[in-house]
This record gives structure tokens, C-alpha cells and sequence, in this order.
């Protein structure tokens, strides 16, 4: 595949699955690339988050395929500086979120042995008038036994990012004078696993989810 199409083209690991690990080739500074990388990212270029973020996570020691994932990354930006995002506000003045998660999405035959391998990934991007104004990508810290409990422990992380952004909303329009009660008294998160939502609705805990509820819900 043309690199210039994705910023990544597989999950890094702490072993490289493909062979011995190699020392990297080059001197510039990872660290200082990942810091300029994580702060575009975080601005203007949301589609490089999971790259990103899957880069920073070998910051301490680099091996030479985490720096040609960085150096790929690097590549999709100039080969793209001259694409960017058409937004559409629209008429309502919401304020909403999508969510979602990958369960167990790092974890390979190869690297079974490693713990983080199993651990989830949460996802979700938060959306005023229409347009997205915070996102990201990031692995959970709990080891999820099912699609569900990943799915879940997302929704609720970001809604620890959308409760704030309403106070902040409501801070605002009482500064500016601008009338968006609609989005401040409500709120449309989208959430698309369906046992998630019957853990939403359900009046208690069920049994073999009691291991979350002190923390997600």
C-alpha cells in the first residue's frame, strides 16, 4: 500500500515479531520527534493519533522499526501538507461524542507471552456543532475480558472529557452571550456495541462485571 495512504501499517510491539531487534540507524532525537509529533497530532491532525501514540510508548528505547514507524509518519504529513479537513457546523449547537474500543487489538500468537499485548485500546472523539474539537487514542490500563468491558471502560472515559467540556461550554456562553442551552442540558454519545448499552441500562451490576463498577460506573 502507498505509504502517503496510512500514517501506520501495523501495531508495534516491545519485540519485533519479525526478527531480532535492530539498533537504530540514525541520531536525531525520538523524543524531540515524538513531542512534535504528539502536539500535531493533539491540534490539527487527528488521523496520526493511534501512529503517534503507538510511537510514544517505545520512547525510552527505540529500535530501528519504531524509528521507521516515526520516520512514516513523518513521510504521510509532507506527502499530505497540502490535504485538510472541510467542516460543516451545523445549524444545532451540539455538543457530542462518539466512542469506541478494540479489544485485545495488540495481542498476536507471537506475542502472547506479553502482557501488554492483551490490553485494549479506547477511542473517541468529541464533536461541537458538528466539528471535532478533542480526540484520542490510548491503550486502557485494565486487561478486558470481553468486547464489552473494553467498550464500556471507553464510553466512560470519555465522558470524563465531555462532562468538563459542557461546564466549560456553559463558562463560555455565559461570556459571550451565545445561546446554546441545547447543548449544554444534553448530549448524544454514540456507542455502537450492543452489550455495552444493556450494561448502560441495566438498573444494577451484573456479577461478572462487579469488578469494574467502583471505577467506570
Amino acid at each position: 500500500m502507498n505509504e502517503l495512504l496510512t500514517p501506520a501499517d501495523k501495531i508495534l510491539h516491545d519485540i519485533h515479531i519479525n526478527g531480532p531487534d535492530e539498533p537504530r540507524h540514525h541520531t536525531w532525537s525520538y523524543p524531540q520527534a515524538i513531542g512534535i509529533l504528539n502536539y500535531i497530532a493533539a491540534t490539527s491532525r487527528p488521523n496520526i493519533t493511534f501512529a503517534v501514540h503507538e510511537c510514544t510508548r517505545f520512547s525510552s528505547n527505540p529500535k530501528r522499526h519504531h524509528e521507521l514507524a516515526v520516520r512514516r509518519i513523518v513521510r504521510y504529513l509532507k506527502g499530505t501538507r497540502d490535504k485538510g479537513y472541510i467542516l460543516n457546523p451545523s445549524a444545532e449547537p451540539t455538543l457530542d461524542c462518539y466512542a469506541d474500543a478494540d479489544f485485545a487489538g495488540t495481542w498476536t500468537l507471537q506475542t502472547s507471552a506479553n502482557p501488554n499485548s492483551v490490553k485494549s485500546r479506547t477511542g473517541y472523539v468529541i464533536l461541537f456543532v458538528n466539528c471535532p474539537i478533542l480526540w484520542t487514542s490510548k491503550l486502557q490500563r485494565e486487561m478486558e475480558l470481553s468486547t464489552k468491558e473494553a467498550e464500556y471502560i471507553s464510553l466512560s472515559q470519555a465522558k470524563r472529557d465531555l462532562v468538563p467540556l459542557r461546564v466549560i461550554l456553559k463558562e463560555m456562553c455565559n461570556v459571550l452571550a451565545y445561546k446554546v442551552q441545547q447543548a449544554i442540558t444534553h448530549s448524544t454519545v454514540f456507542e455502537a456495541n450492543k452489550g455495552c448499552v444493556e450494561l448502560i441500562s441495566a438498573p444494577t451490576m451484573h456479577p461478572r462485571t462487579r469488578h469494574i463498577v467502583v471505577k467506570y460506573y
